[in-house]
């Protein structure tokens, strides 16, 4: 790599890191440690191919989603899930909120990695059907299974959730 493409990815991952970890922690269900290997992960593969991708963000995004299919599918991984305590803020709304991301992070967790995948790429990445069944290499049919049944999940994991919600609009 060049110079200048070496400044450009710089600036690339300045730019766009707390977006892809934001992302990495939904995929990985709330772990924070396998987020950043995630998207360390993702920008290695980036940053070998950086002259030849001419959309790094979509590219990125994808390596990180098969990425934590790959994990899934080669592994058991069901270790700890490290939960942050509430934070002392004043106020019933910045602690509402904080029960309710960790009410949801402790839900995503308990699901599979397939489920999160699809969940986070409709609902979070807001990208339609056809668009995720592409990006995970399955058929429409699976993805609204697949997301039918992980919001089902959810609702089963989380009702203070639903609850929560209906209280707050």
């Amino acid at each position: 790599m060049d110079p200048a493409d070496e400044q450009r990815f710089r600036e690339f991952v300045a730019e766009r890191s707390p977006a892809l970890m934001r992302l990495g922690f939904l995929l990985t269900g709330g772990d924070q440690h396998t987020a950043e290997d995630l998207v360390q992960t993702a920008l290695a593969k980036l940053a070998a191919r950086w002259r030849r991708v001419e959309a790094p963000e979509a590219y990125v995004r994808q390596i990180m989603y098969r990425q934590q299919i790959s994990w899934w599918r080669t592994s058991v991984r069901r270790g700890e899930v490290v939960q942050a305590s509430p934070p002392e803020l004043a106020g019933r709304d910045a602690h509402h909120q904080s029960e309710l991301r960790m009410v949801l992070r402790s839900a995503l967790a308990r699901l599979t990695a397939r489920q999160r995948a699809v969940l986070v790429l409709r609902y979070f990445e807001d990208l339609p059907e056809q668009e995720v069944a592409r990006v995970l290499g399955c058929s429409v049919g699976t993805v609204r299974s697949t997301a039918h049944r992980s919001l089902a999940r959810l609702r089963d994991l989380a009702p203070d959730l639903a609850q929560a919600l209906e209280v707050a609009t």
